[in-house]
């Protein structure tokens, strides 16, 4: 998924500006997120814009936010933004969340948050931007959670099993209860490499389930398949 520009059923995105490429976690994150009749969404970190995309074509009478540190990737997705047909829906706030306001808050609330600590870091002063920590901690983004969603409103995030151990319990110490958990693996022999999860302000008894993206002979499982429905070309 290199290529300058990703064509999906009813948008396109065009990343050759962006650190972070189309990618499966993106994928995952914008059809598994949930949130009953949202009618405000904010996207955290929005890199391509292809999650906020993906939720304005599930949520069609959702107004969505969306904000993006870095220049280049914020240009790159306020033009992927305009030239889809959900453009009218969607508002772009170049700049940090840290600094973000609203005055409402948010129904849904979704991040595929950088996760690399410092010390890994490359040359590469934009990609380093996007993957690493030290421009939002994950105690940032709780915070951003605690401050900007509803009462009843939902925050889901895809990462690492590990480091959403460490989010949980941040979560969990500020009033952030983890609510759903659905694990991702590549297929059944293979380990947990992906944990896309629900956090809200209300706590609820915890729902998990498990989705492999693949069958063990290679093909897409009908799981994943079902997910890729209405977005992916061919699905």
């Amino acid at each position: 998924m290199g290529n300058s520009w990703f064509q999906f059923q009813q948008f396109k995105i065009h990343q050759d500006r962006c650190a972070m490429k189309i990618s499966t976690d993106a994928i995952l994150l914008g059809t598994l997120s949930e949130a009953e009749h949202p009618q405000r969404i904010l996207d955290i970190g929005t890199g391509t814009g292809v999650i906020a995309l993906m939720l304005a074509q599930r949520f069609d009478q959702a107004q969505l936010s969306t904000v993006e540190l870095d220049e280049d990737a914020a240009g790159q997705a306020r033009e992927n933004f305009a030239e889809s047909k959900f453009g009218s829906r969607i508002q772009l706030s170049h700049g940090s969340i840290q600094e973000f306001y609203d005055p409402i808050g948010f129904d849904l609330i979704v991040s595929n948050p950088p996760y690399f600590p410092d010390h890994l870091k490359s040359n590469d002063e934009q990609r380093n931007k996007a993957l690493h920590t030290d421009t939002l901690s994950f105690e940032e983004l709780i915070d951003a959670a605690q401050r900007l969603l509803t009462p009843g409103g939902k925050f889901w995030v895809i990462l690492p099993p590990r480091q959403l151990e460490e989010l949980v319990k941040i979560g969990a110490a500020k009033g952030i209860e983890l609510s759903d958990l659905i694990s991702i693996r590549d297929r059944g022999s293979k380990p947990i490499f992906r944990q896309v999860a629900c956090f809200s302000k209300q706590k609820r008894d915890l729902i998990q389930t498990e989705i492999c993206l693949k069958e063990e002979s290679g093909e897409y499982s009908n799981a994943y398949q079902s997910l890729l429905s209405g977005f992916l070309l061919n699905y």
